[in-house]
């Protein structure tokens, strides 16, 4: 009986799990095919297909990689003709998964072929690097809020700060679950990371002060305290030149899947 090695059964568990359809051919064996199971060939481009999958996540070209793919693929052909033996090919929801698995291949493949045709600039990055630490300005704050529903509810935390009452107790009101039970604190930000008038009323007050007059937001009206500020320093440009390139690469597959659809006919 084959004994099933380590790294066969990883192979096979990843498979049940999502695996694309099998190329195979009836009839009989044909010569160069990888693997023949009960006179189904299974190709030789599937089977390479297969361990350029293995290698591409990180394992090495071996032949027990090589026997271990050939093994997962001649089990995964017995199951799938065990489950056209049930009809199970017939079903319709299973055709409509085995549909779905064939548009993902093709969607991956044109994807992989859009990006390989359409690389990002180290222009580009840098214009996008720039235009965020623009947008993060030069310092960032560290402050606390408290944020209410109603306006007249922020001026009565107001008058309660005046009368000398704290301001991490008085953050227990807040609807900022986020926040509230740790006294209002939002740590350090910069002033891009909130929405426009929350960053233009904590930019202009000064270490320790607080908003005396409600701050309207789309979520409600806050009190805002500044605790402190401090130079930002943001991360040098080669360190998160992949991330750069990865949102490019989504922002310019976006608009090319938003320029199809727009030229696209549907009924």
């Amino acid at each position: 009986m084959h004994k099933l090695s380590k790294l066969a059964a990883a192979l096979l568990v990843g498979a049940l799990i999502a695996a694309p359809a099998v190329a195979q051919e009836k009839g009989k064996a044909k010569a160069g095919a990888f693997a023949t199971v009960n006179g189904v060939s299974i190709s030789q481009k599937t089977g390479d297909a297969f361990m350029a999958e293995q290698k591409a996540q990180g394992a090495p070209d071996s032949p027990e990689l090589r026997n271990a793919v050939r093994e997962e693929l001649i089990r995964r052909e017995l199951l799938a003709q065990e489950a056209k033996k049930l009809g199970l090919d017939k079903n319709p929801e299973i055709a409509a998964q085995a549909e779905l698995s064939r548009q993902a291949i093709y969607v991956r493949a044109y994807i992989q072929d859009f990006i390989k045709k359409h690389p990002v600039s180290d222009e580009q990055l840098k214009a996008d690097y720039d235009k965020i630490k623009a947008q993060l300005g030069g310092n960032e704050y560290k402050s606390r809020h408290i944020l209410v529903e109603k306006e007249e509810d922020a001026k009565a935390i107001i008058a309660n700060l005046k009368k000398g009452a704290k301001f991490e107790e008085l953050a227990k009101q807040s609807k900022d679950p986020g926040s509230k039970e740790n006294g209002g604190e939002l740590g350090w930000s910069s002033a891009g990371s909130y929405v426009k008038p929350f960053a233009d009323a904590l930019t202009a007050l000064a270490k320790g002060k607080y908003t005396e007059t409600p701050v309207k937001t789309e979520f409600g009206y806050h009190v805002i305290l500044l605790e402190d500020s401090r130079p930002l320093t943001p991360p040098a440009f080669d360190q998160i030149k992949p991330q750069l390139a990865q949102r490019a690469q989504q922002t310019q597959i976006e608009k090319m899947v938003n320029d199809l659809r727009a030229k696209a006919k549907v009924d």
